[in-house]
Parts: C-alpha cells; structure tokens; sequence
C-alpha cells in the first residue's frame, strides 16, 4: 500500500522513477572521443559479440562465428540461426547462443558437434554470457516478452521480465537464479556472486544466490550492456547508448507511445538507436543537432559510444567515448586480449582496438 501511493505521489510531482532529467556526464564520465582513434580491425555486417582464448578473438557476425588471428579474419563455422552472444571456456571451449534460445558448449570454436545443449524453455532473449568463479555459465535473459533484436519495443512497453540463469555444464541443470530486470544484458563474476547490467534501470546490480539484488552503480546517464573482467581487477562495462529527456518524457506518455508503435516503423520510433544521422525521417535532428551543417558533438544524442572502467567494487575510474559527432556508436562488448582492448561499435559494424598502454594515466584525475 506504501509502495503504492508514493508511486501515485512521484508520478503526480514527476519525481522518483517519474522524472525526465537526466544525469550529466561528469567526473570518470566526462565526454572525450577516445573511441574516434580507436583502429578498425574488421568490419562485418552484424557485429555482436566477442571472445578470446588468449590467443584467437572469436567475433559472432549474424550466424557466422569469425576468427581474428594477427589481422587476418576467417570464418569458423555458420549457424542456422543468428549468435546472440559468445563466452571462451576453460580448455579452449566456446559457449555459443543463438536466437537468444538456445546455448550450445563447443569443446572447440571447430568442432563438429556440440558437447552439450541447453535450450529450456524458458530461454527467449539470452544477450550474454559469463564464466561464472565455480565454472559454471551465468546468462542474462533480456526479455520474456520481446526478442533479443527487439529491444527497443521492450523499452517503450516498459517491460521488467528480465532474468538471469545458471548454467551447470557438469549436471546440464538450468537454475533461475533472479527475475524482473528492466532488460538484463550482461554480467560478471564478482566473488560468489555476480554483477548485473539492468539497462532500462540504468543501473550495475549485484546478485547473490539466495539474496535480493543490490544497486552497486545507479543513476547512469546510459544503458549499460556487456561487462568483463580487466587486468588488475575490476571491470570493463559497455553502453549501448546514452539516454536522453526527450525519451524519458516519452516513456512517462503512454497514448503517445501506444499511437506510436502501431503507426511508425520502428527504426524511427523515439528510441534510443545504436547509430543515427542516416535519414531525414528520424526524429531528432534539425538546429538542436546541427549548425551550418556541422553536428555539434553536445547535441541531445539518439546513438552513443562508451565504455566504463570499473574498480573492483563496480565504481567508475574513467570512460572512453565516441560523441554526437563520432561514428563508433552501439558499443555492446569489450574485452582485453593482450595489450588491447577490443570493441564491438554495432552501430558502423566495427570490431576496434585500443591499446591499454597509458589509458588509466591519461584519465587519471
């Protein structure tokens, strides 16, 4: 009853969870185009996710698994459907989704058949995968209700059905281990427990088996996506896009958005988007995004880039951007290989590198 009327009291002030403001970039968030100078290793149609064994960078592109070797690209296999996300295994094994339904564990990115397949039918939109500390695989399933390529619909019906599932590999048993996340999409190991990327929260939770969720990083001005683990502990977190007011006013307009969905394509729905800039017909653009042709790189922004260093407790250390006015947007996963950090921008379809060489000192406060 309490949760209820301070509900009904935040939505009739526009505070709480009804507010349209938006937190700025600042402090280890404050823009720059870092990703601008990041270099172009490949560029593929439908760039989703990356792993690594150390010494090969496994790149999912639709329903090809590609293989980076020393600059040169090939492809390992194509699926039947198109892979929703990647993780490497111990002993050079690779876990594969696809469609976001079905998992599969390789003993290698070649081999013939699956060693085994988990495809419980409560898996709709598995968007990541993790080793978690004991071996075994935590997945994030985004949606129950939309598909793992329609997530902006599942933002505009405010959709919290995400869930996050233990996968034993041993025993082939599938454990619910949490539910009602605003859109799960990636997770970590954190000890015995796990952080939590919830996007539509706009927030990094951590799970522990047995317990609720606790807000570890909150009030993010992105939606964050895919994390991984960094050399010298912590984390790297990635962010699909930034937010923006005009799409937290929506949100909190449900006529609008109801009329909205069933009348326009959806690729120009007022909705966040991994790029933009491409037609005339999209929704934000005009004075407030460019002058005298030029787009202004703090212009109110519909695609971003980003990517977060996290300390060990899931704080940020600093960020690396690609602004308004850059084109690596849709980062959705980054890990380090070597001396690099290796990027998925979806939005131009790159798979970049950074070098690490010098980044903590080059943002240090």
């Amino acid at each position: 009853m309490i949760a209820a009327v301070k509900e009904f009291a935040n939505r009739f002030l526009g505070r709480g969870d009804a507010t349209i403001t938006v937190p700025s970039f600042d402090g280890a968030l404050k823009p720059n185009q870092k990703l601008e100078s990041a270099e172009t290793l490949l560029t593929c149609e439908s760039p989703e996710d990356l792993a690594t064994d150390g010494s090969n960078l496994f790149v999912a592109d639709g329903q090809r698994l590609m293989s980076l070797n020393g600059g040169a690209a090939s492809v390992v296999r194509n699926f039947e459907r198109s892979i929703s996300a990647l993780c490497a295994l111990p002993g050079g094994g690779l876990a594969v989704v696809l469609g976001g339904r079905e998992v599969r564990l390789y003993s290698s990115p070649s081999a013939e058949q699956p060693s085994a397949t988990f495809a419980d039918a409560a898996f709709n939109a598995i968007n990541a995968l993790a080793l978690a500390n004991d071996n075994t695989l935590i997945a994030t399933d985004g949606s129950l209700r939309c598909g793992v390529d329609d997530w902006a619909r599942d933002l505009m019906e405010l959709n919290r059905t995400g869930r996050v599932f233990r996968l034993d590999t041993v025993n082939k048993t599938v454990t619910r281990l949490a539910q009602g996340f605003g859109y799960a999409f990636g997770a970590c190991a954190h000890g015995n427990a796990m952080l939590v990327s919830e996007s539509w929260r706009h927030r990094l939770v951590l799970v522990t088996p047995g317990a609720s969720p606790r807000v570890v990083l909150g009030h993010l001005p992105v939606y964050p996506s895919r994390l991984s683990k960094a050399s010298g502990g912590g984390y790297w977190l990635t962010a699909f896009t930034a937010r923006t007011q005009l799409v937290e006013f929506v949100l909190r307009e449900p006529a609008y958005r109801r009329r909205m969905m069933a009348e326009i394509d959806p690729a120009y729905w007022v909705a966040p988007r991994l790029r933009s800039g491409t037609s005339f017909k999209e929704p934000m653009q005009g004075a407030h995004i460019k002058t005298m042709g030029v787009i202004k790189p703090w212009a109110p922004p519909r695609s971003y880039g980003l990517v977060i260093r996290l300390d060990a407790d899931g704080q940020p250390l600093y960020s690396l951007h690609s602004r308004v006015d850059g084109a690596n947007h849709g980062i959705v996963a980054a890990i380090e290989m070597g001396n690099d950090l290796i990027l998925i921008a979806k939005g131009p379809g790159r798979v970049l590198r950074l070098p690490l060489a010098g980044l903590a000192e080059e943002f240090r406060p």
